[in-house]
This record gives structure tokens, sequence and C-alpha cells, in this order.
């Protein structure tokens, strides 16, 4: 969780800049608000490698691990556990 949530902040472009986590202090604009979305791990983790709408693809960027613990972060963190 520790890691997710600190990829979270620094990935490049940071996650949340776009995006509203309240977990991560995130008060992002421009994507969903990921703690009404809730969206399950395998979601974020495609959107991660795949990229979504104005979202970019993080594959050339992060580890496969990286984008496993940014998208278990989003998804626990999202669902308030």
């Amino acid at each position: 969780m520790a890691r997710g949530k600190k990829l979270f902040t620094t990935a490049t472009p940071a996650c949340a800049v776009c995006h509203t986590l309240k977990d991560a202090g995130a008060e992002g604009t421009i994507g969903p608000v990921l703690d009404e979305l809730q969206p399950d791990a395998p979601r974020v983790a495609r959107a991660l490698r795949d990229g979504i709408g104005s979202m970019p693809s993080f594959k050339a960027t992060m580890s496969d691990a990286d984008i496993e613990a940014l998208a278990l972060y989003v998804s626990k963190a999202s669902r308030g556990k």
C-alpha cells in the first residue's frame, strides 16, 4: 500500500494531478473521482498499461510490479479499506 500511495503522487505524470482520491489527499479535476468510481485492481492495472481516454499508458515508464502496486492501492484506498 505504501509503494502504491507513493507512486500515485510521484509517477510522471502523477495520478494525483488528474484524479481525486481522499486517501492520497489528491483533488484532481480532470479524471474520474476514484472514491466514487471504486475501480477494482485489474481495471486500474489495465488503464495504467493501456491508457484510457485522455489518460496516457504507463507501461513504458512503470514496471509491472509498480503497476500492480499502484492498482492495488487505488482499489483498496477508493473503497476505504
